[in-house]
């Protein structure tokens, strides 16, 4: 792929989380409404056209089940997933760092992670370039759990940095 192929990132907050009694945050499972969110987002994902590449997943059990349960529903299986300790409780810009890690035979990958850091990763990286809708309905209402946030931009996934991407469109459960 040429340093201009055409990429996306897409940015899916793990679904709604429980908060069992003595259990790690690390290890929160997912609630029965997150079981219920995760499919939801993969199929959201499906009818939208995207299929990735490539996955980078926190290690953190609710983002795995989320990947998993949300997986289940599209067409392929990615090409290649990676379960990655640096996007849990991850900066946006530490995010980016692990973004620009991506092999450049890849052109769409999914970021399963948490917030604070993917709703700052996705104003980072699209500013305020992209579908104006979106962009609104972004900075109003957060990145509630199981929301998606899909970003496009042209070049390497070392260039990856701020203001690179526009937000070509935002779903979240209430939609």
């Amino acid at each position: 792929m040429s340093a201009e192929t055409p990429r996306r990132i897409i940015v899916l907050r793990h679904a709604k989380a429980d908060w069992p009694n003595g259990v790690d945050d690390h290890e929160r499972p997912l609630a029965d409404r997150g079981r219920h969110q995760a499919p939801d987002a993969g199929r959201w994902m499906a009818d939208s056209g995207i299929n990735p590449d490539f996955v980078l997943c926190s290690t953190a059990l609710r983002t795995r089940e989320t990947w998993k349960l949300a997986a289940h529903e599209l067409p392929k299986r990615a090409r290649r997933t990676v379960y990655e300790d640096r996007i849990y409780e991850a900066s946006p810009g530490e995010i980016i760092a692990v973004l620009q890690e991506v092999p450049e035979e890849y052109a769409d990958v999914v970021l399963v992670g948490h917030n604070p850091g993917v709703l700052g990763l996705t104003q980072v990286l699209a500013g305020d370039e992209g579908d104006r809708d979106a962009l609104e309905r972004l900075r109003l209402g957060g990145f509630p759990t199981a929301a998606i946030a899909v970003l496009s931009f042209s070049g390497s996934w070392k260039g990856v940095e701020p203001g690179v991407a526009e937000l070509v469109s935002y779903h979240t459960p209430q939609d």
